[in-house]
Order: structure tokens, then sequence, then C-alpha cells
């Protein structure tokens, strides 16, 4: 699972960050709420952990830009203010949960878990846009009339895609999400993969399409009748 850790405080933000890997979770770390909403433009997320108290944009903006944006990954809330009315902010601009600073890691661990289960009940191992539904266990790729088997790669790229539609991509995150870090994949690479999904889109003869954003990436978008 991949984590954005949105703390202005660099001690705690890393200690966060060591916490979650050492887990098990692949984590990134920003210092303020402009460049939360940078990186969550710019990469796939499946949980963010919010500071209320940040610079240039609080996390009550950070969370309501993210869900003006239609981005549904569950998050959680920090803050040093245990107010009631804080609370309720917190949740009404649509954030899933709220710790208050200090708090313990076996419940930050067990509420992390406990949001990432929730959401993937809640949306019934699936991802759908437009015409087509990608399924997460199987990773089968259905439209109207019939279905496609995803390779893992293809996979990988497609869920990219669905999580974050209507959001130019770039190259160079695909590469990074998808082969990683340290891999010697190329643009060559990511551009294989989106012609075999286009593929497979026109295949069950839907109306989702990959557009090129000339010189930036691709976007994930839906034709017009």
């Amino acid at each position: 699972m991949k984590i954005l850790v949105i703390e202005d405080e660099v001690s705690l933000s890393d200690a966060l960050v060591k916490i979650l890997e050492e887990a098990g979770h692949r984590s990134d770390a920003v210092y303020d709420g402009e460049t939360a909403l940078d990186y969550v433009d710019d990469f796939s997320y499946d949980l963010l952990i919010v500071d209320v108290m940040l610079p240039k944009m609080d996390g009550f903006e950070v969370v309501r830009a993210v869900r003006h944006r239609g981005m549904q990954m569950p998050i959680l809330m920090l803050t040093a203010k245990a107010t009631v009315a804080d609370k309720v902010t917190g949740l009404k601009t649509g954030a899933d949960d709220y710790m208050t600073k200090p708090f313990d890691t076996e419940e930050l661990l067990a509420r992390v878990d406990a949001l990432t289960r929730r959401t993937g009940d809640l949306v019934l191992n699936e991802l759908t846009f437009g015409d087509l539904k990608l399924d997460l266990s199987s990773a089968i790729l259905y439209g109207k009339n019939d279905n496609v088997q995803l390779s893992k790669k293809e996979f990988e790229v497609c869920k990219i895609f669905f999580k974050n539609h209507g959001i130019t991509i770039t190259k160079e995150n695909l590469i990074t999400d998808v082969w990683g870090y340290d891999s010697e994949a190329t643009d060559n690479n990511v551009e294989a993969y989106v012609s075999f999904l286009r593929k497979k889109f026109r295949y069950l003869d839907s109306k989702v399409t990959i557009k090129t954003i000339q010189k930036i990436g691709y976007r994930l978008e839906t034709k017009e009748e």
C-alpha cells in the first residue's frame, strides 16, 4: 500500500514514514498543503495521513480539495487539537478518521489497516469508469458485453488510470509507480502498455479512452456521445 504523509513537523513526519515502512507500506512525505496537492495530482495513493496545522493550506483545505477532485482514497487526519468541533470539521470536509497527537503506534497502524479494509469493502474490490469495470482481485477488465484478462503490468497501469481518471499522469510517474524507482524502464515501456490498454478498450467497444497530453503524459477520459 502507498501512503502520503502530510505533516510539517519534520521529525514527526520522519517517524511516521519509518513506522509505516516497517509495517510494509510504501510512504512519501510532504510538509505543506500546496505540495501535498501536487503529489496527490501526480501520484496514486491508497491512503493520506494529513495534519491539520499546515503551511500554505491547512489540512481541512487539503482534504476538501482532494474530495473536490473526486478522489476517494481514505484520509486519516492528525492534530494536536482534541475538541469535538475540530473533529466534526475534519469529518465534514471529507476525512474518514481522526487521531489526536501524541498517538500510540499500534493504534495508528490499526486505524490505517481498518481504513484500507473499509475502503475495499465499500468498493466491492472494483474500480469503475465510464462503461468499464476493473476487478481488482482477478485483473479482469469488463465492458458492456465482454471482458478481457489483463497482464500484471497492464493491470497496474490500468488501475492507476482508473484511480486518477480526469487527471494528467506523467510517464515518469507511471514508471515510478509501476516499475519502481530503481527500474531501467523507459518511456517506451509506458507507451507500449498504454497501447496494449487502448487495444483492449477498443476490443470491448468502450467509450473510455487514454488521451495523450503532448510532452507530458496521459489522461483517462470518456468519449462524448
